[in-house]
């Protein structure tokens, strides 16, 4: 019988997705519209998260069930966070188990679609820019299951004192041609469960999960472990699921290395986590504000709760500011001029934010250099800039963003709205201006994000920031150069060295107009095996720096690709340049491919059991000679987890008050540096 196509739709979504006030679409699983087929079925969906030793590691497993009479393909695509290393994939069709390889993208494309010709159980994984990841499956047999499973790593993330975890599941209504072809079936028939595991070498005050307080098991097992399971019955893949953990006050400025080194004769590969303790004196001071605004027709539901956002930022302005309104789509234009922040220019411009509608498409470069003239040389000026970032008109490319804002001494700080954003586009821009972008997810407790902005905006920063490393050599490094450090931003920095043997680190910066260094000395390992995800880590990193470099023009495309698809397939990592073929072992022995990723997936899975069945390790190298004489700057919060409950408009208004008072701060920051075009 001939096999028909089916998509299923992730079980994730991309890191960022607005609060609407209009149902939300879901991930799930998805059917051509005007099928003959029924839905696939979501039979269960499993979520195991382990937060350890400065990295997080998420298993996913699925079981979905196909109620037809014929085989299918199945095709499931889903969008991993950024920076997340995509490393397992293991399919169980009937008594068959698969596994995954990674090959150059060609290679493994063209082992599956034999395979598939063939009859044979097969899969295939592959990445589709900075969107999806997208599985097939061939073939999924009628009225049977169909179990997948798959794992990726990503650095954790911990600001202020602030962890947070996140694990996507809505859709950001991006694709406008998946939205007319597919159907969605986003309902779990069976059980949805999510395990996290905590292990923290520094005390835990307490750990929460916005909007699950009441369902979630929680158990304290020590200072810093934590155990907490969420089980569901007949859910909808709706909804984000956000783990926050907040750690004890008066913690001191640290450095923390986790190292990886399989043998002597080896280089090593290490994550060097850094979180500052240093004496940043608190600011205050107005200036100018541009809000650009995305209205194009992806935008379509997201405007309700940006018009709010907008308008509540507009009225926390004292009246020494300043503010003007540029709206974009196909075209960008000025909605409301340069005014003072008096009580009726702000209503007036409240009610023309709320009158936008979405429609047409995206033109984030019109929109920005429209944003960015007629600025008073005399004023600090900030942009904020509200989009999903899914440019798709007028001039897309990166290279001409970055030069555009660079030639300007402002910060732009960019706020990304719904899943499947154009995250490297935004990093790009917000990276060339020293300013700063985020996401925000719906089930987000976004008390506890604007108390982590409105901390960075009433202290000075740490300007022309840089790491260097002393001693034993260190190469390839990532991260090491972050030119502006916010109060309570940790720093993670990736690498590799020669051998083992005693090393410096000097973080260089300027505070306050004077030049500073700290600085401390450790020791690399001869051997360590306690952690070897650090190696996939590293390179995705490193992957995600040469992207970068390729898309601003700092590297020429072809040596940029050549780099990544050596990278995936040393390491074993999907990314544009590589996909990963998933075969059962007789036929991985019959087309001769090495099983590099079994190798390293066993290497993983033994130190996994060890770390899992010992105390957790403290990492830190400087407790014997301190980096920092200051503790690390930490939010202390009322009612030990964070705030109460939140409304959506609430959740969007706090946002952008937050949003706005970080401006504030960078623009004292710049004050001595005016906002007009940079020569030459």
């Amino acid at each position: 019988m001939k096999l028909k196509t089916i998509l299923f739709s992730s079980a994730l979504a991309a890191l960022a997705a607005v609060f609407t006030a209009t149902p939300v679409q879901a991930g799930g699983t998805l059917t051509p519209v005007g099928s003959a087929h029924a839905p696939i079925q979501i039979r269960s969906h499993q979520v195991n998260v382990t937060l350890n030793n400065g990295f997080a590691q998420t298993e996913v497993l699925q079981t979905f069930y196909n109620p037809n009479a014929a085989d299918l393909e199945a095709v499931y695509a889903f969008p991993v966070p950024r920076g997340a290393s995509l490393s397992e994939i293991t399919i169980n069709n009937g008594e068959k188990t698969l596994q995954g390889e990674v090959l150059p993208k060609a290679q493994a494309e063209q082992v599956y679609e034999e395979e598939k010709a063939a009859g044979n159980d097969a899969g295939l994984g592959s990445k589709n820019g900075y969107q999806t990841y997208e599985f097939r499956v061939s073939p999924v047999r009628a009225g049977a299951e169909t179990r997948l499973r798959f794992v990726y790593y990503q650095p954790l993330d911990i600001d202020t004192g602030m962890g947070r975890y996140v694990y996507p599941q809505e859709d950001g209504g991006t694709d406008e041609v998946a939205q007319s072809f597919w159907t969605a079936n986003d309902v779990v028939e069976g059980e949805l469960l999510f395990n996290v595991e905590l292990k923290s070498a520094v005390p835990v005050d307490a750990v929460r999960i916005p909007g699950f307080e009441n369902a979630a098991n929680i158990q304290q097992l020590d200072t810093g472990h934590y155990q907490v399971s969420l089980s569901q019955t007949g859910a909808r893949l709706n909804r984000d699921f956000v783990f926050y953990y907040r750690l004890a006050d008066n913690l001191p400025g640290r450095v923390e290395v986790i190292p990886y080194r399989a043998a002597a004769d080896q280089p090593g590969s290490f994550m060097m986590v850094v979180t500052p303790g240093v004496d940043l004196q608190p600011l205050n001071q107005g200036a100018d504000y541009a809000f650009v605004l995305d209205t194009s027709g992806s935008m379509q539901g997201k405007l309700h709760t940006l018009a709010e956002g907008v308008s509540q930022a507009l009225g926390q302005m004292s009246a020494q500011d300043r503010f003007r309104i540029i709206t974009f789509n196909n075209h960008a234009r000025e909605i409301v001029g340069w005014s003072a922040a008096t009580p009726e220019a702000v209503r007036q411009a409240v009610e023309r934010v709320k009158t936008l509608q979405s429609s047409g498409g995206t033109n984030l470069y019109d929109g920005l250099e429209l944003g960015l003239r007629d600025l008073d040389a005399d004023r600090a000026t900030s942009v904020v800039l509200v989009t999903d970032g899914v440019t798709n008109q007028g001039i897309v490319d990166p290279a001409k963003f970055h030069r555009l804002v660079g030639q300007y001494d402002i910060r732009i700080f960019g706020f990304l709205l719904g899943n499947s954003a154009n995250w490297p586009l935004m990093r790009t821009i917000a990276d060339a201006t020293g300013g700063f972008y985020a996401g925000v997810s719906n089930a987000d407790d976004i008390v506890g994000q604007i108390l982590l902005a409105k901390s960075k905006v009433t202290f000075e920063a740490m300007h022309d920031a840089s790491f260097k490393f002393k001693g034993t050599r260190v190469f390839d490094t990532t991260g090491d150069h972050p030119k502006k450090i916010y109060r309570g931003q940790q720093q993670v920095i990736f690498g590799r060295y020669e051998k083992a043997g005693r090393a410096t680190v000097e973080l260089h910066a300027r505070l306050t107009g004077e030049d500073k260094v700290y600085t401390t000395t450790f020791d690399f390992p001869e051997v360590d095996t306690d952690n070897p995800e650090i190696e996939r880590l590293w390179a995705m990193a490193l992957i995600d720096q040469l992207e970068v470099k390729a898309s601003i023009g700092e590297l020429p495309p072809s040596e940029s690709d050549d780099a990544i698809e050596h990278l995936g397939v040393q390491y074993q990592l999907v990314t544009d340049q590589t996909s990963m073929v998933v075969l059962d072992d007789d036929t991985f022995a019959r087309r001769g491919i090495e099983r590099r990723n079994q190798q390293r997936t066993a290497l993983e899975h033994a130190a996994q059991s060890a770390r899992a069945a010992a105390p957790v390790k403290s990492y830190r190298v400087d407790a014997q000679q301190p980096t920092y004489s200051q503790p690390a700057p930490h939010i202390s919060r009322s009612g030990g987890g964070g705030g109460g409950a939140l409304e959506r408009d609430d959740v969007i208004m706090l946002t952008f008050i937050a949003l706005l008072l970080w401006g504030t701060k960078v623009s004292r920051d710049a004050m001595k540096r005016k906002p007009r075009p940079r020569q030459g």
